[in-house]
């Protein structure tokens, strides 16, 4: 789940020669005065509700150390809605489809520093501040919850803690670890190389075979480099955004509907199991299909347009919001709700409120006060600015009136 921008390239152009053969790019194309193109805020929107989904579900559709922070299982707390919120956690399949479909989108003719240089600066800031905070809370005298080593805290700042074993300060960080082998994947075949409509499509259909290779072979190297039950989400989105930029086409919709079918398989295979009291959380193998099947069809209408008319200026400041809250509600959230519900005695459904409210002021906290300086001076510090040449200079001095 990342949360890379969603404004649209400025041209299809790619380094070097362009391909001439490729369909003039329609729905991202810049007006007749070059004005840049609308940014996708309705993807922005469909990004914060994908994290709130998340959020349900981890204050009120699991058990676990949430439980403890409600002291009863959420089922007692929301008899009703938690058999709903349980379905929540699929928030994370719909992140993987917007990324595939973000990123093809942002690195599309960007090189390759230029690529890398985006990903690390929209990525670490919030993350850093993240692992600070939510280690220095955990380690407060009032809060119950146990902190990792100071050495895993350490690892967990290169956000490469899980293949190293170490424990993990967010829980959510997993997702990211699936993000950054998506980047690499996909800088390494199709931005390095530069992208181009025939190059995408065949990236999108190596990986998912090799991807199902992969998991028929049941080799663990192999599972961590091609994420059989990851890649339908991401190659889904890359499909999508095939649509959205050269249009209609078998062959990008054949990738967005092999995507799903297998995306939904291994959801069902990963999310289901029989009726068991001691399981987090249960989930009909229906209601999982439904929930991926809404999150394509949501990004679907995103590509071809049909959203468009979500274009309110507050959708971009949900976005910009979102990665930050998904970071940080978790772990956090279990310290507020123990802290309104058992300390101070407010109800279940205005604890579960408040907290998202809270959550989502911490979000933009870190948005503002971390984000906002941070990442931009990253970002030139990994890809500076090319200083101008003397002649450029002087033909540009001399155009001036």
């Amino acid at each position: 789940m990342t949360a890379p921008s969603t404004t649209l390239p400025a041209s299809p152009s790619v380094p070097g020669t362009p391909d001439q053969r490729e369909p003039e790019i329609r729905p991202g194309a810049r007006d007749k005065q070059g004005a840049p193109p609308a940014r996708l805020r309705a993807l922005d929107g469909l990004r914060l509700l994908a994290a709130l989904m998340v959020a349900a579900y981890h204050y009120g559709g699991r058990g676990g150390e949430i439980s403890h922070a409600w002291g009863s299982s959420p089922r007692e707390q929301f008899p009703t809605a938690s058999s709903l919120f349980a379905y929540g956690c699929l928030g994370v399949q719909i992140f993987f489809v917007i990324s595939g479909f973000v990123i093809c989108m942002s690195g599309w003719g960007r090189p390759l520093r230029s690529f890398f240089a985006s990903r690390v600066s929209r990525l670490f800031p919030a993350y850093w501040a993240a692992i600070l905070i939510v280690t220095a809370v955990f380690a407060l005298p009032a809060v119950a919850y146990a902190t990792v080593s100071a050495s895993d805290t350490l690892v967990n700042l290169t956000m490469l803690q899980q293949p190293l074993g170490a424990d993990r300060v967010l829980g959510v960080c997993w997702t990211l670890w699936a993000e950054l082998r998506f980047y690499a994947l996909f800088a390494l075949f199709v931005v390095l190389p530069g992208a181009s409509r025939h190059r995408v499509v065949l990236f999108c259909a190596v990986w998912t075979l090799a991807a199902a290779m992969a998991d028929a072979a049941d080799q663990p190297l192999l599972d961590v480099v091609l994420m059989p039950e990851y890649a339908p989400y991401f190659i889904g989105g890359i499909g999508l955004y095939l649509v959205h930029r050269f249009g209609h086409s078998v062959l990008a919709w054949g990738i967005v509907a092999t995507s799903f079918l297998l995306g939904q398989h291994y959801a069902v295979a990963e999310l289901w199991h029989a009726p068991n009291p001691n399981f987090f959380s249960y989930r009909e193998p229906l209601g999982i299909i439904a929930v991926v099947a809404v999150g394509y069809l949501a990004v679907a209408l995103i590509a071809m347009g049909r959203l468009a008319w979500a274009n309110w200026r507050w959708l971009t400041v949900a976005g910009a919001l979102t990665y930050p809250f998904y970071l940080v509600h978790e772990h956090l959230g279990w310290v507020t709700v123990e802290l309104l519900h058992r300390e101070l005695g407010v109800d279940s459904h205005a604890t579960f409120a408040l907290t998202i409210a809270l959550m989502l002021c911490l979000a933009w906290l870190l948005y503002r006060f971390v984000e906002q300086p941070l990442t931009p001076l990253l970002k030139r510090s990994l890809a500076p600015a090319r200083p101008t040449a003397p002649e450029d200079r002087v033909k540009g001095a001399a155009r001036r009136p």
